[in-house]
């Protein structure tokens, strides 16, 4: 079978749905799939190469960014995809496609149905779910609420990648079906190696954005002054100066530091030198950076929302209430002192990861999907 892979993000660009598409395509040639992908343009990159038996072929867009793209970036790639990526699938003769996100590449998906009688798979991611972040996306939902249903309704399959997430997506549209599978990790892409559990040294991964709940993790550590910790955060996005300027308001620039966006190759490095990860965010599909952060031996602080829920037992981290500063402050003059706690969750976390969320798994939860739509297809 052929599968052609649809994602306007694809390392070394995007984030979380970025590297799961390059994980499942791995997965599915390693099945002996045939697997195409097809994503926007960025910087120098090659428009067509093939890598690790994956075709990635890039299509022309506007985007500008490694870390984020604007609406009118992903309006660009629905074009670009619904448009000139016809010339390719006359080339390619793919039998199904995996769409990432209901929008863009979901509407390219639904498009293509139409014309080429060619069913599809939506993997739905956050962003694309109506009532999801709606301090960011509510005008878009709104404009774009009949036609993600129009999408939805004519999918083969839909899935969410945790319980959560589903919930609000069933929300937006009840008469669709929608599948859970979760994001998966690679524990070997992780080593969890010897790492010195004092004194505490907190790491986050991911978009600085107000999504994320930073602003919350600055002002409960403010309140923690005299215990020995730093914070790391691995980041890029609009919120940083004002990050930045919270924290010297605040009397703890000096224990914050801001080391920018970390690639796939500085990551695990950085995961190795913490002892303690934080996700204060306010919403999540399934988060990675979290899921990275277990298989590398890492405790976990995080928000009580969709997709921590999933991954988080009470074994191998803490969950607090969103938006609770207070509860999040409390949660870390538990964990901060105490690195023999810290240290055993870290280990349950690893274990955790390597047992329920293997890439292997995921992908053979795709696959049958996939074949079932190309054969109804």
């Amino acid at each position: 079978m052929h599968i052609l892979i649809l994602n306007s993000e694809y390392p070394p660009i995007g984030a979380g749905a970025g590297n799961a598409s390059a994980q499942l395509a791995r997965q599915f040639a390693a099945m002996g799939q045939q697997v195409s992908v097809l994503t926007a343009r960025y910087g120098s990159l090659p428009h067509d190469e093939t890598r690790d038996g994956v075709r990635i072929i890039r299509l022309p867009g506007l985007r500008r960014r490694q870390d984020r793209s604007t609406a009118l970036e992903q309006a660009v790639f629905i074009l670009s995809a619904g448009l000139l990526g016809i010339t390719w699938l006359r080339r390619l003769h793919p039998d199904v496609t995996l769409a990432f996100f209901g929008a863009p590449s979901g509407v390219a998906a639904w498009l293509w149905s139409f014309f080429f009688r060619l069913p599809y798979v939506v993997s739905l991611r956050g962003g694309d779910v109506p009532g999801f972040r709606p301090y960011d996306f509510a005008r878009q939902h709104r404009l774009l609420g009949p036609l993600l249903r129009a999408v939805w309704r004519r999918a083969a399959a839909v899935v969410a990648n945790s319980h959560g997430l589903r919930e609000l997506a069933g929300r937006f549209e009840a008469r669709t079906t929608i599948e859970i599978i979760p994001n998966g990790v690679d524990p070997a892409a992780f080593p969890s190696a010897e790492r010195n559990w004092k004194p505490p040294r907190l790491l986050f991964v991911g978009r600085v954005v107000y999504q994320k709940g930073l602003d919350l993790l600055v002002d409960a550590l403010a309140g923690l002054r005299e215990l020995p910790w730093s914070l790391t955060i691995g980041g890029d996005g609009p919120r940083l100066q004002a990050l930045r300027e919270q924290a010297a308001a605040l009397g703890i620039a000096e224990r914050v530091e801001f080391c920018g966006w970390l690639n796939r190759e500085q990551l695990p490095g950085k995961l190795a030198e913490a002892n303690l990860f934080v996700n204060p965010s306010r919403h999540e599909g399934m988060p990675n950076a979290v899921l990275e952060a277990m298989a590398s031996g890492l405790p976990v602080l995080a928000s009580r929302i969709a997709g921590n829920e999933d991954l988080l037992t009470e074994d191998c981290g803490v969950l607090v209430p969103s938006e609770d500063t207070q509860a999040l402050k409390d949660a870390l003059e538990t964990l901060l002192p105490d690195a023999a706690l810290r240290q055993h969750m870290g280990a349950a976390a690893r274990r955790r990861v390597e047992t329920e969320y293997s890439w292997p798994q995921v992908a053979a939860a795709y696959l049958q999907l996939l074949e079932a739509a190309g054969r109804d297809g």
